[in-house]
């Protein structure tokens, strides 16, 4: 071991420790009680079950008492509610934040009020922004209903956050709401970094914008946007308090997360929900290498 890389490990392995401290020491705890049957109230009831939480009589994943299917249980709706909510949010938070980025990167009188403006949201707390759009679709005196109604739009007022016909929803669209600043950032960042030369050339050719977009911009920033995708989708997956404030958590909208702080929380089974936690992460990880797989994939078949 030659005297750079002797130095490179003594400032690693401070930093090492404290992240096997910090993160590594619970999440073994809570590996070793998901295989456990053990409830908060009386820990000294604590014994070893092995699977038998992830398959078995009560288990996750494979459980007999499923009659009606996996999906039907109440696992397999906050696995469901949450890659529905994920998806469709990342999307849209995506398309919308790439028009954002792309009208605050043009030169305008005000630009710099206008992006300080727009961030506004994504600065309010999550609970916050959850309290007050909770109030403004209040099914009764909420104000998104009687503008709706004033204009002719509904026949009568709708219970957005309780029908689970909205609910979920609903939840998408004050995220999209709160999280597409996050995203316009990031994908600004990238356009700020392309050369003017290639836009330039363009323009003095007659290229149309639409085509100067797909043609030149979107190739350039596309492994910023990458990153900015994962980053979200990785967010998203972990989605709690903005569901839990708007919706309670109800059965139609739990999440995975939601599912893990009822069992620990309101149902004191430690065991079932470190499985339950565990799972959560396996599943967030496997999620996020096979997309950054594909995107390998999709990156290396364009640029070939």
């Amino acid at each position: 071991m030659n005297d750079r890389t002797r130095t490179a490990w003594t400032f690693l392995v401070p930093m090492l420790a404290l992240m096997a401290l910090v993160a590594g020491w619970p999440l073994a705890r809570s590996i070793w009680f998901s295989l456990t049957e053990t409830n908060i109230n009386d820990m000294s009831a604590s014994r070893f079950v092995g699977l038998g939480n992830f398959i078995g009589e009560y288990g996750l994943f494979f459980n007999p008492n499923y009659t009606d299917g996996f999906w039907a249980s109440d696992w397999g709706t906050a696995i469901a509610n949450t890659f529905k909510f994920s998806i469709v949010s990342v999307i849209l938070e995506t398309l919308a934040g790439l028009g954002v980025a792309m009208l605050l990167n043009q030169e305008f009188k005000g630009r710099m009020l206008v992006r300080t403006a727009v961030l506004v949201p994504w600065a309010i707390p999550t609970i916050v922004s959850a309290k007050m759009w909770g109030w403004m679709l209040h099914d009764q005196f909420g104000l998104i209903n009687q503008i709706l109604v004033d204009w002719g739009l509904i026949a009568q007022k709708i219970a957005w956050t309780a029908d689970p016909a909205y609910a979920l929803w609903t939840v998408v669209a004050v995220d999209v709401w709160k999280t597409t600043p996050f995203m316009a950032l990031l994908i600004l960042a990238a356009l700020q970094t392309l050369p003017k030369d290639c836009y330039e050339a363009a323009r003095v050719d007659g290229v149309h914008p639409l085509r100067v977009f797909f043609k030149v911009t979107l190739p350039l920033i596309k492994h910023a946007l990458m990153v900015a995708v994962i980053f979200r989708l990785l967010d998203a997956l972990r989605i709690f308090d903005l569901i839990f404030v708007l919706t309670s958590n109800s059965g139609s909208t739990i999440s995975m997360s939601g599912f893990v702080r009822r069992e620990m929380v309101d149902n004191g089974n430690l065991g079932f929900g470190s499985a339950a936690s565990t799972s959560l992460t396996l599943i967030i990880f496997i999620s996020a290498v096979l997309f950054m797989r594909a995107a390998r994939v999709k990156l290396s078949e364009e640029s070939n």
